[in-house]
């Protein structure tokens, strides 16, 4: 160990933070342990680019966003022609699906603290009725979609080093919800130290340094770190499918979107939804300079997010909800290229040692942490794709404990989706007299994925005055 201390002091000399070390000779054999395997495995790099900052660092925001203008997008189909662009692509995707040609990727690695949950957010039991959680509505979908096409569905789930083994064993706990155990491959994002507000490196306790996860974006080093992109290849994928795993709306897969983005050669994609309103908290996806990016919707001037088109729709309508679809070409050529994703900035409260504590900072945030968005790849795109999609078909994310965006808007979103299958099939669920549902609607991705495979299986006898789960049989 004297040799280890050694060799870390000296790289923290070269780095100036070597007042990590200043609580060493108070700490027993665990903690000096502990702390070594943490300094040993910094990203020192990481480290030495942030020596080079102003402290405390200021995010650099967008920028001039003179010329900024909307990326032009598919929109739903509205008439006959817009039909049979959709049906073409669909029929494409479907053909791709059945040749194996993609992997699905979930950024899995959050917690359930704000929602009041002790424990991975994936875990979260949404489901109106049946209890499903986030990670079972998902897989279930997966699977039923390899029956289907009678191809596996590669599933990448990047977790959290706090909610790693964690997802592991909920997953085997359950089987691996009939999914294919060989298919599934949980990795670990990469974390990050965290910085007080002089550059310092915080100190959560005298013997373990503050990491927080190095945010979507970080999704690139980890397809570098656990060499995911040859496994992709080995197992014959082109495309990848990137979602963020508190929706529980999203359509894994949708074949409409596959057909889209490599018809036109896209190496990115994004899918979209039409604002509720100028304020919502999406992202905006627009081209400057010839260059596409997103910017966030804190960073949208007023005047823009306000903007109008002469039809009277807002100009920036469209915001982004983090689906993505990559070509697996293009992953690769940003990896080969050693292509780095900005970093962000983010000021927080955080636990820390005394004199690093909250009391040094007004509001008691003391802590600036750094992630990466993934949606930043988008400016090394060459060709770019942008879908939109329904509201209420694919996007009803969990990120609030109440309100809108919370597990009660979710189970709404969810009830309603299969409401308006039974309805399509001419069974009507109870409704209050504002037209809400009266009753919870909940139907498993294994018994029916769309209102069309609902109505070859659906019994006449369902009493549409009570809750109403339908699942797939468990041959018990």
């Amino acid at each position: 160990m004297d040799e280890r201390y050694r060799r870390i002091k000296e790289r923290l000399g070269v780095l100036g933070q070597e007042q990590v070390l200043r609580y060493w000779p108070a700490l027993d054999e665990e903690g000096r342990q502990g702390l070594l395997d943490q300094l040993e495995a910094m990203d020192l790099e990481f480290i030495a680019a942030q020596r080079e900052r102003a402290w405390p660092p200021v995010e650099a925001g967008a920028g001039s966003l003179e010329g900024f203008s909307p990326m032009p997008h598919i929109p739903l189909p509205s008439g006959p022609e817009e039909e049979r662009a959709w049906e073409r692509a669909r029929r494409h995707g479907e053909e791709l699906l059945a040749d194996g040609a993609l992997g699905v990727l979930v950024v899995a690695g959050g917690q359930g603290t704000r929602l009041g949950y002790p424990g991975a957010k994936g875990k979260y039991p949404v489901g109106p009725v049946s209890g499903r959680s986030l990670f079972q509505y998902h897989i279930e979908k997966m699977v039923a979609m390899e029956r289907r096409y009678g191809r596996p569905l590669p599933f990448y789930v990047m977790t959290s080093p706090a909610n790693h083994e964690e997802t592991i064993a909920f997953f085997k706990q359950n089987s691996w919800f009939g999914k294919d155990p060989d298919t599934i491959l949980c990795f670990p994002q990469r974390m990050l130290p965290v910085f007080d507000l002089r550059g310092q490196l915080l100190l959560e306790s005298p013997a373990r340094l503050s990491l927080s996860p190095d945010g979507h974006g970080g999704v690139l080093y980890a397809l570098r770190k656990h060499q995911l992109l040859e496994d992709m290849r080995r197992r014959g994928i082109r495309h990848l499918f990137h979602f963020q795993v508190d929706n529980v709306l999203v359509r894994i897969a949708d074949p409409a979107y596959m057909g889209f983005h490599e018809e036109i050669g896209a190496e990115m994609s994004a899918r979209t939804v039409r604002k509720r309103d100028p304020w919502e908290k999406l992202g905006n996806i627009g081209r400057q300079n010839g260059i596409c990016k997103v910017i966030e919707y804190s960073e949208l001037p007023d005047e823009k997010k306000t903007a109008c088109t002469a039809a009277g729709e807002l100009l920036f309508g469209q915001g982004s909800i983090a689906i993505h679809l990559f070509s697996l070409d293009f992953l690769e050529r940003l990896l080969r290229q050693k292509i780095e994703l900005p970093y962000h900035i983010a000021r927080k409260k955080m636990a820390s040692v005394e004199e690093q504590g909250a009391e040094l900072a007004a509001g008691g945030l003391n802590a600036v942490k750094f992630e990466q968005f993934i949606f930043d790849a988008f400016s090394f795109a060459e060709r770019v794709l942008v879908l939109e999609t329904g509201r209420r078909l694919e996007f009803s994310p969990i990120k609030n404990r109440e309100g809108e965006d919370s597990p009660a808007t979710a189970r709404r979103d969810l009830s309603e989706l299969f409401a308006g299958w039974l309805e399509a099939c001419g069974i009507r669920p109870r409704r209050h007299a504002d037209g809400s549902l009266a009753v919870p609607v909940a139907i498993s991705p294994l018994y029916a994925m769309s209102a069309a495979e609902l109505g070859a299986k659906i019994s006449s006898g369902l009493d549409p005055e009570r809750e109403i789960l339908l699942e797939e049989p468990t041959g018990e």
